[in-house]
């Protein structure tokens, strides 16, 4: 069966993690853990993607019951996407945090490709249903000429770059028992600030499992980019689900274009959640989901936008809903 997780964010103790158990999740997906842990006696210059930072990290999740099933973060990368001189130290960093998640059982690393901008919107507070707060983009707002320092990166670069990781990664993370979970450039537009996007389509994923096909090799079937890829995105998860390549979920939605879109409530986008539900159960994924992205509502707060606790309980709650259906018995 599907399981449910969430995000968690920090390294020390919160209340939204005994939250979670309350609503009966067991799976963290987990940033590395940054900033002070000081109260637990880790030395300092740990780096947070060490293998003892990890270590304590899952111990201290494991007080409250939570087990890390992702990690959703990542060292430094952008020397590795781009081809530039540090990028042989980076790797190393990569490197030792997947063997440091494969000595404590941790079986997916979700990461991605779009380096300089990460996942961009434009606008953090557009008006959504009954004055909640929702996140959007509209590329027509952007500079295309303010290039990153990067300059100009043409897909092939990127590929090149991907090739040269996977040859060194690869190898490793099947070793470590990891999977590598791709998520999509986020917008999924093919080109921000002058760096094309390879991971912008269903192409660009049957590249990536074509040139790497490696079962470490997975993907991050994030709904809320695939369904702006996509006139039929329960189709989506059933291709790549017959294949296993789905090795993580961001069960979400937005309405619109990659070019003009704004992220929704659960239950009020275009897509048939329920369908992609059925989908995944269809395919036998019994990998991790999480809802990600979620409006603000009022009276809530968000220390990392999209975050609300308010939100993320109701979705959590309706995904639980579409779980029961998709499973239910047919007469």
């Amino acid at each position: 069966m599907i399981k449910f997780s969430e995000m968690v964010t920090g390294a020390d103790p919160q209340d939204f993690w005994r939250n979670l158990r309350q609503m009966n999740i067991t799976k963290a997906v987990s940033s590395l853990p940054r900033g002070s842990m000081d109260w637990r006696n880790l030395p300092p210059t740990d780096n947070p993607w060490s293998y003892t930072a990890l270590a304590i990290h899952q111990e201290n999740l494991a007080e409250w019951e939570l087990d890390i099933s992702v990690v959703e973060d990542s060292p430094a990368m952008d020397s590795i996407r781009f081809g530039t001189k540090d990028r042989e130290e980076s790797v190393e960093h990569v490197i030792e945090m997947i063997k440091a998640m494969g000595r404590l059982n941790i079986p997916t690393w979700c990461y991605n490709w779009n380096g300089a901008t990460e996942w961009l919107r434009t606008q953090q507070a557009v008006a959504g249903r009954g004055g909640a707060l929702v996140a959007g983009y509209r590329h027509s707002t952007l500079d295309h000429t303010a290039y990153t320092k990067y300059g100009r990166v043409e897909n092939e670069t990127l590929w090149a770059n991907l090739g040269w990781f996977m040859e060194r990664v690869l190898p490793v993370a099947e070793d470590a028992g990891v999977r590598l979970a791709m998520h999509p450039d986020d917008p999924p537009v093919p080109e921000v600030r002058g760096i094309s996007r390879i991971m912008s389509t269903v192409a660009g994923y049957e590249r990536l499992f074509e040139e790497f096909p490696s079962y470490a090799n997975a993907m991050t079937l994030c709904q809320g980019n695939f369904t702006l890829m996509t006139s039929d995105l329960p189709a989506t998860i059933r291709k790549f689900g017959n294949e296993d390549r789905i090795a993580f979920v961001h069960f979400r939605d937005v309405e619109g274009t990659p070019e003009h879109f704004v992220e929704t409530f659960h239950d009020e986008g275009p897509t048939d959640m329920l369908a992609c539900m059925q989908a995944y159960k269809d395919v036998g994924y019994d990998g991790v989901m999480r809802s990600d992205h979620v409006p603000l509502m009022s009276g809530d707060t968000q220390e990392v936008p999209g975050y609300g606790r308010l939100s993320r309980h109701f979705a959590i709650g309706y995904m639980t809903g579409l779980r029961e259906a998709a499973y239910a018995p047919k007469n």
